[in-house]
């Protein structure tokens, strides 16, 4: 943790949960419990954990000018987004590659707020506030606590009136067990979840109270790193762990382009004028490597940068895997050349303890439709 400089007010219970406090994004963070990764990973897909991810950044951004800022640094176009909306996006640099991702939040009309993880977000809007008029501030006092699965929404319905009326990618100010949250309706899980907003001081409250009385529904603790299984079958990337940051390419510098990490969605359609939209435009059809499945025979899981190959080529790199102990499948996020991202083609993976035959599989495993992120009621 000699890197960290953030520090969530749930240290303890994570400690007392077995974890070491791993540093993430500057803030040390629950990467290991004693407990089973799988029993958690169960838990969020068949009933519902709680996780701190609160070493995610948030930026309030703020001023009559915050709305042409965020539209200048982000792909998504801010006046769809209403007070009560938010939206996934991405932000480039001008050479059109990534940089970061967040989720926009609209607080009101000249109040936002940007939630980015470990890439360069910050700096993207701050360089794009210079000489407007406009105030960035980041708040490391809010905390947020993620209440993921399918009994989540059962959960909340007990104390927050209306939360079963609030929308996917939405959010409401309002409060839980007496305390001000701002709780919204999305997650880095692919389950139906809410992401709790609360004040530092109020995290720990907030955290035993949701344990101890979802503990009759099965809701348990949760690891950060839990997310990697949940982010395999769900398509959920995550930086700089798919990127070319960790796997950069010969002679080339690292940035990806959103055609070839499967986000170009977040470019609003006919969207330009953000920092590096015209080179964006450019890139299409100019691929190196396509974000694909890998389907591995057997209960082995690819290691994390284990090469793929196709007719005894490299072809690619496994970036995150895992066993899915409900699907019973083996099963991984890689970079594949362009030409084996094509759904069943024969692929081996060069684990340390040898060769496993698997298929190439569109992404996300689970789900596809996002019925379940998106379900009413």
């Amino acid at each position: 943790m000699t890197r960290s400089w953030r520090f969530s007010t749930l240290i303890d219970r994570h400690r007392a949960l077995g974890s070491n406090l791993e540093d993430w994004s500057g803030m040390g963070t629950a990467w290991s419990y004693s407990g089973s990764a799988d029993d958690e990973y169960i838990a969020i897909r068949t009933k519902a954990g709680l996780m701190d991810v609160s070493g995610l950044k948030k930026v309030h951004i703020t001023g009559p000018h915050a709305a042409h800022l965020i539209d200048l640094a982000t792909t998504r176009d801010v006046e769809k987004i209403y007070p009560g909306k938010s939206a996934y996006a991405c932000m480039l640099n001008e050479a059109g590659k990534f940089t970061d991702d967040c989720i926009i939040y609209r607080i009101s009309p000249n109040s936002w707020m940007v939630v980015h993880g470990s890439g360069t977000g910050h700096e993207e809007l701050t360089k794009a506030a210079m000489g407007r008029d406009v105030s960035i501030r980041f708040d490391d006092n809010l905390h947020d606590l993620s209440l993921q699965g399918p009994l989540a929404v059962d959960y909340l319905a007990k104390h927050v009136p209306g939360i079963r009326d609030l929308p996917y990618f939405h959010h409401m100010q309002t409060q839980l067990f007496g305390l001000p949250v701002m709780i919204s309706r999305t997650g880095y899980t692919g389950e139906r979840g809410y992401e709790i907003f609360c004040r530092g001081q109020d995290a720990g409250v907030i955290w035993d109270r949701i344990l101890d009385e979802g503990k009759a529904m099965g809701i348990i603790p949760c690891r950060f790193t839990t997310l990697d299984m949940l982010r395999v079958e769900s398509y959920l990337l995550f930086y700089p762990y798919d990127n070319s940051q960790k796997y950069p390419f010969a002679d080339e510098g690292p940035g990806d382009t959103l055609w070839e990490l499967g986000l170009d969605f977040t470019v609003s359609p006919g969207k330009t004028g953000f920092r590096g939209a015209e080179e964006h435009y450019r890139l299409k059809g100019k691929e190196r490597f396509k974000i694909f499945g890998v389907l591995l025979d057997g209960k082995e899981p690819a290691d994390e940068g284990a090469p793929v190959h196709a007719g005894g080529e490299l072809v690619g790199v496994v970036t995150c895997a895992m066993y899915s102990p409900l699907a019973k499948k083996s099963m991984g996020i890689a970079r594949l050349s362009v030409d084996t991202a094509v759904a069943g083609t024969p692929l081996e993976i060069h684990n340390r303890s040898g060769v496993i035959r698997a298929t190439a599989q569109p992404l996300p495993f689970d789900d596809p439709k996002k019925t379940k992120r998106m379900a009413k009621g």
